[in-house]
């Protein structure tokens, strides 16, 4: 079975790499790996339409050979998908992301976005992060031990493997910094964002400004990635890509939007 290992931090990343050798570990898997050549954290489905890009081999000490893009992480996956290293992979495994992506993160993640990328092609997909540090729910970026996720990730692509995904739908995997409790199948929890606008700069005309900040909290949910990974669990989150709001469309049909035509042009 053939996998592509991605991510959105770059493929020097120690995520990634721990995240490769626990893949080589598992018996009839060809891991191959076509992540950015840095950091593309937060770019979400970006892709790279207007200008070609540039991929370069990359030999690892241990004689692994990678391959960098100056692309997205999508941009990864679609090179995958379109032979640059052959066939099409049968799976594709997202990160590990140096730090959580939950809740309402998962729309700005390049991590989630790859593995969705995944799912657009009908290829099953794992995104898997891990929260920087005990007891914080922000973005900030820090040690990482890596190995409890990276063992348990391939346990599920064995899994994956053995039993399948229902169509359409991704695995969201979600450590804790602390060594896991236990895991739990969970749902996307709400974030409560606390940016400020403050400007850090004045040139002239031109202003410069801070909008993000890293204090983010959430809300209490009880079954949500969120919670869980606050109480120690490992997160399981399934996904899919279609964002459609069903119940919505009583509401949108009693504006019979139609006679919005009416006396147009």
């Amino acid at each position: 079975m053939k996998v592509l290992l991605t991510n959105d931090d770059g493929i020097s990343a120690s995520g990634i790499q721990a995240m490769r050798r626990a893949l080589q570990s598992v018996e009839g898997l060809e891991v191959d790996l076509i992540a950015p050549d840095s950091n593309r954290s937060a770019t979400a489905r970006s892709i790279t339409t207007r200008v070609p890009l540039w991929v370069q081999r990359i030999e690892h000490d241990d004689g692994y050979v990678g391959y960098a893009t100056d692309g997205t992480p999508v941009d990864c996956v679609r090179f995958s998908l379109l032979g640059l290293l052959g066939d099409p992979p049968d799976l594709i495994v997202s990160g590990i992301n140096h730090g959580s992506n939950l809740g309402d993160d998962v729309t700005y993640s390049g991590t989630v976005a790859a593995a969705l990328e995944g799912v657009v092609y009908d290829i099953p997909a794992i995104a898997v992060s891990q929260q920087w540090k005990a007891g914080e729910m922000g973005y900030r970026s820090g040690d990482f031990d890596f190995r409890v996720s990276a063992e348990f990730t391939a346990e599920v692509v064995q899994r994956v493997i053995s039993d399948g995904l229902p169509r359409e739908t991704l695995l969201n995997i979600n450590c804790p910094a602390v060594p896991p409790q236990g895991v739990a199948v969970t749902h996307l929890g709400k974030r409560i964002y606390k940016d400020e606008l403050k400007q850090v700069g004045e040139e002239g005309d031109r202003r410069q400004y801070e909008i993000y900040g890293y204090d983010a909290s959430f809300e209490d949910d009880k079954g949500s990635d969120l919670n869980a990974v606050h109480e120690g669990l490992i997160s399981v989150t399934p996904l899919h890509f279609d964002l459609t709001d069903r119940a919505g469309f009583d509401a949108l049909e009693s504006w019979k939007l139609g006679g919005l035509l009416e006396g147009l042009g």
